[in-house]
Parts: structure tokens; sequence; C-alpha cells
């Protein structure tokens, strides 16, 4: 006997088999928006270099509660590793297979049934409803959430709550929400020394000799003790590279790191303090860097309690607020002001071959989306 999806499911399937991988979003924000059109939503597409956003909101009046997400999904890698076909989103014992299952097009699925849901049960809500979602938040996100944000702040629209559809949860649905998120800070650094033979040493400087104390140091830095929210700030070495062959003293030594930083450090003081370092070494060197995001944190508000007790009417579980993982599109909205939470399915196994989430943990997410909508706008 043959069954009948849920609308969530359903939703979720379509999307998954559109192949968007990044910046490709493959029609899902349109297929998305024929959905919302029919609620009263009102969309703009907002291109942006090779990257599809959407903005799509109904109402004018605060206050507004966005959910924010990503059409955009990770390569597939070998697809003869999978047991399913990573496009072909295939329900097997209970489970939704596909690339994108867990991040996040199951999110996606859910918060528009969510809306569905909601603006029948409510047409006349108080406040407004919008969807954020762009097709580059793997990648790049240079022309994505980021862009977005801008345009919004550029004429004054303000978003205050944002519920972000990253797959938050551990092992059940609603476990851990992300009440924020570490910094992130990349520095690439060149360190000169003087190319030659290595019979002839004297005649050489080798900077992977003359660098390594300072890296030493760096790894052996304490930079901070982290706080009630955040662990410490870690720094970690993520590339070294130099020589041309195996009788050559190198020129150059490139070496890449990255900080996770919490909000006892901020980027600037922690450039400083590396510098310090490598000039107490006596380097000479070149020093670019890259800052990922800022740490952001939402300790409590409307908008964390709304989700506590969503979760709690929804599941009947206890949720617990972590601030661990990588970065997120939320180091983007949060600077405006906005509280920003992510709640979304179990994380288990994104990116991975055989990426899938339990099919009615789809359907959970959904009603507890529903329920954030009733706690602040009904």
């Amino acid at each position: 006997m043959q069954t009948t999806n849920s609308p969530t499911l359903d939703l979720a399937i379509d999307l998954i088999r559109r192949p968007s991988v990044t910046p490709d979003d493959a029609g899902c924000q349109e297929l998305m928006m024929s959905r919302l059109s029919a609620l009263g939503f009102k969309g703009e597409a907002l291109r942006f270099g090779d990257t599809d956003n959407l903005w799509a909101r109904k109402g004018s009046d605060g206050p507004l509660l966005a959910f924010a997400g990503h059409t955009d999904v990770v390569p597939t890698g070998p697809e003869k590793n999978w047991r399913h076909p990573p496009f072909d989103a295939v329900i097997d014992d209970g489970y939704l297979h596909g690339r994108g299952a867990a991040d996040m097009k199951g999110s996606l699925a859910a918060f528009v049934t969510a809306c569905e849901r909601f603006v029948a049960r409510y047409p006349d809500h108080r406040g407004s409803i919008a969807l954020l979602i762009t097709s580059d938040e793997e990648g790049p996100a240079q022309h994505g959430t980021v862009k977005v944000v801008e345009t919004l702040e550029a004429r004054n629209e303000k978003i205050d709550w944002c519920l972000i559809g990253e797959p938050s949860s551990t092992h059940e649905v609603g476990d851990v929400i992300k009440n924020g998120r570490r910094g992130s800070l990349h520095g690439y650094l060149t360190v000169h020394g003087t190319q030659g033979h290595v019979a002839y040493p004297h005649l050489a400087e080798n900077p992977v000799h003359t660098v390594a104390p300072a890296l030493d140091a760096l790894a052996k830095e304490f930079w901070d003790n982290g706080n009630d929210f955040f662990p410490p700030t870690t720094f970690q070495i993520t590339r070294i590279e130099a020589g041309t062959g195996s009788n050559i003293i190198p020129g150059e030594c490139l070496v890449h790191f990255n900080f996770r930083y919490c909000t006892e450090n901020t980027a600037e003081s922690l450039e400083e303090r590396v510098v310090a370092i490598l000039d107490r070494h006596q380097l000479k060197y070149d020093l670019q860097w890259h800052l990922s995001g800022r740490p952001f944190l939402t300790d409590r508000g409307a908008l964390v309690s709304a989700a506590k007790n969503a979760i709690r009417n929804t599941t009947g579980r206890e949720t617990e607020l972590s601030t661990s993982g990588g970065t997120s599109d939320g180091r983007f909205i949060a600077p405006t002001g906005a509280q920003v939470l992510e709640l979304g399915p179990i994380n288990a196994t994104i990116h991975k071959v055989n990426e899938c989430v339990k099919a009615s943990d789809l359907d959970t997410l959904s009603e507890i989306y529903e329920q954030v909508l009733v706690e602040l706008l009904a």
C-alpha cells in the first residue's frame, strides 16, 4: 500500500531533486516563492554576481521575524559511494536520503509549510514574516546573505528576530539550538629567506627554520579562557608550503592559519598579538588577514524564549543553548541588532556521503517553526 507523504516531506523531495551545488540555485527559490506568493508574500529576486538571493516578506509592520537559509549544497563526491543517487531524494526505512536533506533543504521545506499553516490559522497576525534565502552559503559567501543584509540596511528594513535553519540538533530534533557562533579569522603569512644550495647553508637563509620557533610560540600562546557562552579561542595552522627541490634551500615559506575566537578577544587584538610574536622572532615577512565573521551571541530575549517554548510544546524536551561549531550566515545578520538563533535537524550526516534525515523529523521541525510564529506573532 502506497503511503502519502506530508506536505513538508514532498516539498523537501522537490528541493533535493534540484541539484543546486554552490552557487547554482537550480530553481529552488522560484519553487519556494510559488508557495509563498499564495500566502501574500511579496518576493524580491536579488542577484549579486553569480548568486541568486530571495527576500520574501508578508506584511509591512514590525516586529519582523525572518527565516534564513540557503538553497545551495556542497558537492556530492563520488556518486558511486552513495547508497542512493544523491539527487534522487529516496525515502528508505523512514529516512529521506539526498544531498541537502539535512543541510538544509529539509529546513527550507519546513519554513514554507510552517508559514502556510500559520497564515491559515492567523490570517491577521501581527507584524511581518520574511524569508531570506541565498544560493551561496556553502561557498565564498560574498554575494549572498551579506549583500541582502546590506540592501535591507540601506533602506532601513530591520529584522527583529531571525531563525536560521542550519542543522543544529545532535540526537533529537530541538535538543540543541545555536544561540551564537565564534568568530573566524584567517591569516596568510609569507616568510622570506634566501634560496640556496643545501650544501652551502651559510650562503642562504632557510625561512622554514626561522619561522618554526615563531609557529611554536603561536601554537603555545594562551589566548583567553573563554566565558560562560564560548569555549576558549583556538589557533590552528592549516597549511605550510615551502621548497622547490631536494637540494634547494627554499626562499619562501607560506603559512596559513586560523583563529576561532570568542568575545574575550577581537580580530584586531589577535592581529596585534600575532604581529608582536612574529616581530619578536625577527622574521622578514608579509601578512594578510581575512575576517570571515565576528562572534555573535543571543543569550536571552523573546526569540530564545519562543524557541525553547516551541520545542517543549512540540516535543516535550528541554533544549540546550550552544555556540559550538563553525560559522553561519548569522554572522552577517546579528550585527544589525537582530536576535539570531539556529534551529534545524540532526547534523550527523551533513556534508557526508549518504546524507539523510529522518523523514518524520521534518514534520516535527515544521511544527516547531509554526509554534515559534505563534509565540511571537499570533
